[in-house]
């Protein structure tokens, strides 16, 4: 019998904190799973040797791709539940994840995605006093949220529970962009297409690291431009308005004006892609001046 559940963890050379990811979701009190953890070419076998001792779990190895997308791709291709979670090798759930979504998902078909908040824990998975992903209004995160979502926020990966058949019909993460908000740009296109279900409670233990890559900062300058190819996507297939579709180009404007500080001259030329009169718009120019001002005091 196929499990209810699929559980798909990408993962790279991280054993260590992948063990702990596992033990968490063995500790579930929902048990109709299977795990997938998909291995982006990590060198050794230590990622294999640690997957064989946990039966319900099945790993599976791919070509190093650099990033999350692939990996969860691969499986995406080879679940075989009737719900999908995605978790990365970081981040722990807590007992009742599992078993409070699908609840979710089973008693209210109109849902297509339930997900939660998170709690901060450090680097070595001592828990700290936030929460992210937490809105000032709970119903801001429930039902069709493109409105509210793009440029505005996103969806904490570690959180996720979906329908397979939603999955499908949304189609795969972007394998196309940087390994860098591509989760973003995945949330955003299931925000045009579906349902959500936010429960305020943190689910999740999301890991904490010190720092970022210079080249994870920079990628994140194009993640509004992917998101301006998925708003003029759903234009197209007229899932949005004309008067929504440009309410929704301002917000990706104001997106981009707020990463000012990882390339002045860059968030200016995109700017002019996302609109080529942005600048004739009294809120976004007033935007851009304060950024500045901040950067500069």
């Amino acid at each position: 019998m196929d499990p209810l559940l699929s559980i798909i963890i990408p993962t790279y050379d991280r054993a260590v904190l992948l063990e702990q990811t596992l033990e968490s979701i063995m500790r579930q009190d929902y048990g109709n799973f299977e795990v997938i953890v998909v291995d982006d070419g990590s060198p050794g076998n230590e990622t294999a040797a640690l997957c064989e001792a946990y039966p319900k779990v099945t790993y599976y190895r791919i070509e190093n791709s650099g990033g999350p997308s692939a990996p969860r791709n691969e499986g995406i291709r080879n679940a075989r539940g009737v719900y999908v979670a995605f978790v990365d090798d970081d981040d722990l759930w807590v007992k009742d994840k599992a078993s409070k979504q699908v609840k979710v998902l089973q008693s209210k078909p109109e849902v297509d995605l339930v997900h939660s908040c998170c709690q901060l824990m450090n680097e070595s998975g001592f828990p700290l006093d936030t929460i992210i992903g937490r809105p000032g209004n709970p119903s801001e995160k429930s039902g069709q949220v493109y409105l509210r979502m793009i440029g505005n926020w996103t969806l904490m990966t570690s959180s996720v529970m979906l329908r397979r058949s939603f999955v499908d019909k949304v189609g795969f993460f972007n394998e196309e962009m940087p390994a860098a908000g591509e989760d973003l740009e995945y949330w955003a296109r299931c925000a045009f297409r579906g349902n959500f279900e936010y429960i305020d409670e943190p689910l999740v233990m999301y890991r904490q690291h010190t720092g970022a890559s210079e080249r994870n900062l920079t990628a994140y300058l194009e993640v509004p431009t992917y998101l301006l190819r998925v708003v003029k996507d759903a234009y197209s297939a007229q899932l949005i308005t004309k008067a929504e579709y440009e309410q929704l180009k301002r917000q990706l404007l104001h997106m981009q004006i707020k990463k000012f500080h990882l390339g002045s001259a860059k968030t200016i030329f995109r700017l002019f892609r996302i609109n080529p009169f942005w600048f004739l718009n009294f809120d976004s120019t007033k935007l851009l001046a304060a950024v500045i001002f901040k950067r500069r005091s």
